[in-house]
């Protein structure tokens, strides 16, 4: 497997061996010892499937308490994926990462607890898969305004498609200040 570090310290792209033949190909997405090694040791507990069409945005997602650490990975299509560091006090706080996932290219991103996450559609349709380090809470789900202009996040459509819940979250500065964030350390 190749690693593939950030400028965000701890969220890492990962390129699983591939092994094909004219019948198709098989990877490993996921074993405990190789991800161990290179540094994922995360006990995930729920895995989650997501189906969209072009367009859809889902995110900036994050849980406070009970923050998710996730693996994800495109099964089918292609999407735009995007990590933040929403943690006060982190020299990183409020850089991001980006990085297209895609059934084709096979990568899988892991993003660390205490994050922000989302990704949005670029093919027709994408199949997105999520490994996750804590178990979904409802009451602890917080959403960032996707365009957030202090992010300065570069995301490949103008107009996409929202939840309610995505098209009324407040901006990081906001959440900061009723302290909603996750603190670094």
């Amino acid at each position: 497997m190749k690693v593939i570090e950030t400028d965000l310290p701890g969220v890492l792209i990962l390129e699983p061996k591939v092994f094909g033949d004219a019948r198709g190909f098989f990877l490993e997405s996921w074993h405990h010892e190789r991800y161990a090694e290179v540094g994922i040791t995360a006990e995930f507990v729920q895995d989650n499937l997501s189906f969209s069409r072009a367009g859809v945005l889902r995110g900036l997602h994050f849980q406070n308490p009970n923050a998710q650490g996730k693996l994800v990975q495109v099964v089918q299509g292609e999407v735009y994926d995007v990590a933040v560091d929403i943690r006060t006090g982190s020299p990183h706080f409020g850089k991001w990462v980006g990085v297209t996932l895609s059934s084709d290219n096979k990568r899988q991103l892991f993003v660390p607890p205490d994050f922000a996450h989302g990704f949005c559609v670029t093919s027709d349709t994408a199949l997105f898969s999520y490994r996750c380090t804590d178990y979904y809470n409802p009451r602890a789900e917080i959403a960032i305004q996707w365009n957030d202009p202090e992010l300065g996040i570069e995301w490949p459509v103008n107009q996409p498609e929202l939840s309610e819940k995505d098209r009324l979250a407040p901006n990081l500065s906001q959440l900061a200040e009723d302290n909603k964030l996750p603190s670094y350390g």
